[in-house]
Order: structure tokens, then sequence, then C-alpha cells
């Protein structure tokens, strides 16, 4: 678990990370150079899943040696299901990352929705779900490594 202290917010029990694959940990389906080590870090501390729709129908064999829960979803509903899945954790203890329309609902359903604007873009509607928007996706995740990055972001 992750335990972060924010000043005007409190502390925030993260056990869990969501993460979009495409756009968000990849583009054009392969995984951006350092989110490997990044996320093995991470599964040290918090269970980490990805959901997706698999764009390129091949996501399970470029996670295959990353400590993570993936899951694949169908084509109908994809921003629902993807609210539902961080509701079956626990919101309150998750963390979301994303970029696209589909994310928005699990970025405003976790307690810390992180979005990332890569080459793919980031929707105007994970834009406004969000709490933080980071220029890439090691960023994003370098601010539950190095919290104190997001303790200065989030602070009021």
């Amino acid at each position: 678990m992750l335990e972060i202290t924010i000043p005007s917010r409190g502390v925030l029990h993260l056990s869990h990370l969501v993460l979009d694959y495409n756009g968000t940990l990849a583009l054009d389906g392969a995984l951006v150079e350092g989110v490997g080590e990044r996320l093995r870090e991470l599964a040290k501390h918090v269970d980490v899943h990805v959901i997706t729709a698999d764009t390129y129908g091949d996501v399970e064999g470029r996670l295959v040696d990353l400590p993570v829960t993936l899951s694949t979803l169908s084509d109908h509903l994809q921003d629902e299901a993807k609210q539902r899945y961080v509701r079956t954790l626990s919101a309150r203890e998750c963390v979301t990352i994303g970029n696209g329309r589909n994310d928005a609902l699990m970025l405003a359903e976790a307690v810390l929705g992180l979005g990332v604007m890569q080459p793919e873009g980031l929707s105007r509607h994970a834009l406004d779900a969000c709490d933080v928007v980071c220029p890439d996706i090691n960023s994003a995740l370098d601010l539950l490594l190095k919290p104190k990055r997001l303790i200065a972001t989030l602070r009021n």
C-alpha cells in the first residue's frame, strides 16, 4: 500500500493502480520506454491493473513479463466497464491513469485520477475528470514513486 498525506486533502491509502493501455502505457500498441521498470517498482506497493480494449490485439504478449492483472474489454460501453472495475476494487483505494474519453469515468471514480497528455492526446472528458494532468506516463508513474511531487501539486 502507498500512503500519501496531502495537506488539506488527507491521507490517501492506495492499494490499486488501474491503467489504460493504448495512449497511456503504450503508443501505437508498443509499451512506452521506461514504463516496465516503473510498473515493477510500483507493484511492490500496489496491485497493478491494466484495463483495455486491446486495439492492436497483442496486449497480453506485451505485458507478459510485467506484474500486472490484465482485463480486456469489449467495444460496448467501455467507460462504464472501467468505472465498474474501479468500484469493485474500492475506489477509495484506487489511483487511475488514462487519457481517453473511455477513461473519464474511472478517473473521476478513483480517489486519485491522473491524466496523461502524450502523442495520442488527452480527451476533454478525461481532462475534466482527472486530479492532475501529466505530460507523459513516466511522469505520472513518478508522482507515485516520488510522492512529494504529488503532494506539491495537490496541497492547498
